[in-house]
């Protein structure tokens, strides 16, 4: 007997010492920057002689030989990183030759002796089927909160139309050929402002850790907002975060989409039909900030089945908080914005958008509740967005609209039990 209890307990310990190595390989991962990727556009049929070179899409690029050199923000600091990568919509596999991830000193430029080699499975690159999301091997770098990174992408064939994010809203470096991962600057190439196949980056955290993903269409995004500036809600909010010491190891992801819509796919996929990617995917996520419905509200009065009710917007959240809860994942309501004279307003949408406020408000079907519509209208006119926060679309705030939103942001939402 003595013998049986003296062997249970030394395989126990080594169950415990085995567990806690796995623990101490696999880490505790938190998304430090994040964006959602667009459907891709198709390419256009080609034209002959069938061996000419494919044309880019309308609005799209090809890439072939060249490497892209992407600047991202990190949220939450830590000593070891990791990239995700992902050919999400298209139809054909992309290869990517190699990968490094550096401090970003100033434009396409690395600080000297941060540049780090990225592998995947130990391998110098990796194939993107269609549909697939790789991460990359973990790598020794120190981040701290709210700093520059450079991740660079090599292509070494042709890719295809893109699986990309178009409102990156931060320079993007394109090389005219060849690998230059690890060059310290990507000086004789293009710029764009948009990510390509670069879908996250994480961080290894402590335990007590975790993400927020903020969803929504291009008011989260940031559209209107100064380019290479941070200057879009989620990036101050996440300053705020940063700056607060009860939270600050939230890291915040960015699933913004301009021109999204939660009920139908539009620049990308629906609300609804990319939840599980954008959101339940995320490392460490533990809130989701939902901010969305004015695109499809803009299609109220026009001749199309598209057009929602109230209810439809309304079913839809609810649908969303309930998929979150099962996932463990507290949701937080945000009031729509608004929009009167933007060009696709009416006053039948009007109406919707304060039924759906008040379900946010008062419905009681989110974890808390975020109200930008107060933070942003204009108090002689509610239904009109503040004339110093107007860029002049009447829709989209500027950078002062914008840090009014994050102002309005009770930070004692991510520190209760």
């Amino acid at each position: 007997m003595r013998l049986r209890l003296t062997l249970a307990l030394l395989l126990g310990q080594f169950a415990s010492l085995a567990l806690q190595a796995q623990t101490a390989k696999t880490g505790h991962w938190v998304a430090t920057w994040g964006t959602a990727q667009l459907l891709v556009r198709p390419q256009p049929p080609a034209t002959p002689p069938a061996a000419a070179p494919a044309q880019p899409a309308p609005g799209g690029r090809i890439f072939n030989n060249q490497t892209i050199r992407m600047i991202v923000r990190s949220s939450i600091g830590g000593q070891r990183l990791r990239i995700k990568v992902a050919n999400a919509f298209n139809s054909a596999p992309v290869v990517i030759g190699a990968a490094h991830i550096a401090l970003r000193s100033a434009d396409s430029q690395i600080v000297a002796g941060s540049d780090r080699t990225l592998t995947f499975n130990g391998k110098p690159g990796c194939t993107l089927s269609p549909g697939v999301v790789r991460l990359s091997d973990p790598v020794d770098l120190n981040v701290a909160p709210l700093t520059d990174l450079a991740v660079s992408l090599f292509f070494p064939g042709e890719t295809g139309p893109p699986t990309s994010h178009g409102t990156g809203l931060h320079t993007t470096y394109i090389s005219k050929e060849g690998d230059a991962t690890g060059q310290p600057a990507i000086a004789d190439g293009t710029t764009t402002l948009s990510y390509y196949w670069l879908a996250g980056v994480d961080v290894e955290a402590p335990a007590g850790a975790a993400a927020l993903v903020t969803f929504g269409d291009s008011i989260t995004d940031g559209t209107a907002s100064t380019p290479n500036g941070n200057h879009n809600w989620p990036s101050l909010l996440a300053a705020r975060l940063a700056h607060n010491k009860k939270t600050a190891m939230i890291g915040v992801a960015n699933m913004g989409i301009g021109g999204n819509r939660v009920l139908y796919d539009g620049t990308g996929a629906s609300a609804l039909a990319r939840f599980d990617r954008d959101v339940l995917s995320q490392s460490g996520v533990k809130w989701v900030m939902l901010l969305e419905g004015i695109n499809d509200i803009g299609r109220v009065g026009t001749p199309t089945p598209e057009a929602p009710t109230a209810d439809d917007l309304i079913a839809a959240y609810k649908q969303i908080v309930e998929i979150a809860h099962t996932h463990g994942i507290k949701a937080i309501g945000c009031t729509i914005t608004p929009y009167e004279g933007a060009g696709y307003s009416r006053e039948a949408g009007e109406a919707i958008r304060a039924a759906v406020n008040t379900f946010i408000r008062t419905g009681g079907a989110f974890d808390a509740v975020v109200d930008f519509e107060a933070a942003t209208r204009d108090p002689a006119n509610p239904k009109h967005i503040r004339a110093a926060f107007d860029p002049g679309d009447h829709l989209h705030p500027n950078d002062a609209g914008y840090q009014a939103m994050a102002d309005a942001v009770d930070l004692s939402i991510f520190t209760r039990k």
